[in-house]
């Protein structure tokens, strides 16, 4: 199938939504189909205002148009809620092209995080956004029942998986000297960022050393604040993958994520992980031996320390990606692009993302 994906997510931003879509990418280009990715390299941008970080599109609607006539795709997946994705939509309603969506991030939950915006209102766009979708993507049986209490219909199953030959066990010493704290050493990886609860993990009095790994707009400040904490700033590969594999155990503060693919992460490099019970973790562990859930999370964390590393790595080698590949490919919605686009249109003068990011 020709299959356009648009996503306001993308390179060079580091986190569980662009490393999906990345590794769905090469997935579906592995088993034959031909890709496009609408991303906002292709465009001029902004500062996502509060997130320096993230680039959102200027006026994108002449180039999307160009991008989506000029691939005739059979599949359009709008990835996320920005202003790509809105672009995107907006054409396909005008034009009666089926969509599928997907709901990667709990923006209601992180607008009042940030502007203190009324989670029901947050939730009031997000149906408005999604309503038109032939199908909504969702990670988790908790996230799926979130959205259905909040109004939320046409729901189906996109499970994630984790790259076991990159997150494996290495050898606890390969980061000394990197790191000098004394141990155990407690790690976190993700934005340094306030809807992600990280001052939960920072306020605990845990014996040994805390390691951050990420950047976010809170980077700065909380290294200030905690000078005892190890801050390695954005990390990628082979890189980050050693600075799971040297920790002890894994704490993810977020109450707000749809899924965590670093859970996942963690897992396959033999980390025990220590969350709250929350939609997320409570879905990729459960009550599986390879994880401690508690409101309280210092317990939660001491009680990571106990766990068979052994039986981490074996709960996430049988986590696939192919799974999650099919079940993509099983909720997209294929039309016949003779039915909707017009046969000649001009070649785009934009690059999309096409190759490799």
């Amino acid at each position: 199938m020709r299959i356009l994906v648009v996503t306001d997510a993308w390179f060079p931003q580091v986190n569980g939504v662009v490393r999906t879509l990345d590794t769905l990418k090469a997935r579906l280009e592995e088993r034959g189909h031909d890709l496009i990715y609408v991303t906002p390299q292709s465009f001029r941008t902004i500062p996502c205002p509060t997130y320096s970080e993230i680039r959102l599109a200027v006026l994108p609607g002449r180039t999307m148009a160009r991008a989506i006539e000029t691939f005739q795709p059979c599949v359009i997946h709008i990835a996320t809620e920005g202003p790509l994705g809105l672009s995107a939509r907006r054409y396909c309603l005008k034009r009666g092209v089926p969509f599928t969506t997907a709901f990667h991030t709990k923006f209601p939950e992180y607008l009042h995080a940030r502007f203190r915006v009324p989670v029901s209102w947050g939730y009031k766009g997000m149906r408005w956004f999604h309503g038109p979708s032939k199908t909504i993507m969702v990670a988790t049986q908790g996230i799926e029942d979130e959205l259905l209490r909040w109004g939320f219909s046409h729901i189906r199953r996109w499970t994630r998986g984790v790259d076991t030959e990159l997150f494996r066990p290495r050898p606890k010493g390969s980061l000394d000297g990197v790191i000098t704290g004394p141990r155990p050493w407690f790690v976190y990886v993700g934005r340094v960022a306030v809807e992600k609860n990280i001052g939960a993990f920072l306020d605990l009095d845990l014996p040994g050393t805390k390691i951050v790994v990420g950047g976010g707009p809170q980077l700065e400040s909380l290294r200030a604040r905690h000078p005892k904490v190890h801050f390695a700033g954005e990390r990628l590969g082979e890189e980050l993958a050693t600075y799971f594999s040297v920790g002890d155990a894994f704490v993810f503060p977020s109450r707000t994520d749809t899924f965590g693919l670093v859970l996942l992460e963690a897992l396959a490099s033999g980390l025990p992980v220590a969350a709250y019970p929350v939609p997320g973790p409570l879905d990729v562990i459960g009550d599986a031996p390879v994880g401690a859930l508690d409101e309280d999370l210092k317990a939660a964390a001491l009680r990571a320390l106990t766990i068979d590393p052994a039986a981490c790595r074996a709960f996430a080698q049988a986590r696939s990606w192919e799974t999650s590949v099919d079940q993509f490919l099983a909720n997209v919605h294929p039309f016949p692009p003779a039915d909707f686009f017009p046969s000649d249109t001009a070649p785009l003068e934009t690059a999309m993302e096409r190759g490799a990011p």
